[in-house]
């Protein structure tokens, strides 16, 4: 597959970086420096108009794609790697990877703003985003209390989403000491081959 991936280090690019190195597909990585201001690049925003990352362009099929979720779910039907069988299990796979979409990024990333790039210490949003995110983490544990895995009994894209966010509980100063299934399952995927090649490749 030609497939270049545009990205940086952070919990969304992470996010297609671990499916990559799932279905073993070989890429051309080009990384944005988004304190520069890289993403917002004409020859960038003609690939993501957004200017965000992740984006790919898939040389081979003439695609390209910008938005986490969408990327995912487009790989993981192309490659049938990480693609359940049963519609009923697609669409358990769709709902948890909407969850972590338009609830865990958007919470913990406004929490991870107030702690670390916002300079006017503003303490009620701190508690705001700091409560609402641990309000999901304890839906995201009940859940694994009752399945191995966030969508199905089997490791899905929907786990990607959610680990790539979820792991940075100590960056975003949060107590997760009584989640115990979410404890189990974070460190269940820190062991995944393909996870361990991810977070090695962005320490270098």
């Amino acid at each position: 597959m030609l497939l270049d991936f545009y990205t940086a280090r952070t919990p969304n690019g992470m996010k297609v970086k671990i499916y990559l190195h799932e279905a073993k597909i070989a890429y051309r990585e080009i990384g944005l420096n988004l304190s520069a201001g890289e993403q917002h690049r004409p020859q960038y925003r003609r690939i993501n108009p957004n200017g965000k990352i992740p984006a790919i362009v898939d040389h081979d099929a003439g695609i390209t794609l910008f938005e986490s979720g969408a990327i995912l779910t487009y790989l993981s039907a192309k490659t049938g790697v990480l693609q359940p069988v049963t519609l009923k299990e697609q669409m358990q796979v769709q709902q948890w990877l909407h969850f972590q979409i338009g609830g865990i990024g958007p919470m913990l990333g406004q929490l991870w703003w107030f702690l670390h790039g916002s300079t006017t210490g503003n303490r009620e949003a701190i508690d705001r985003y700091r409560t609402e995110a641990l309000r999901l983490y304890e839906v995201v544990d009940r859940r694994l209390g009752q399945s191995s895995y966030l969508a199905t009994g089997g490791f899905s894209i929907a786990d990607i989403a959610a680990y790539s966010w979820l792991r940075t509980w100590e960056e975003l100063e949060l107590d997760i000491s009584s989640f115990d299934a979410l404890q189990t399952w974070l460190k269940k995927i820190d062991q995944r081959q393909s996870v361990c090649e991810v977070l090695k490749s962005d320490q270098t």
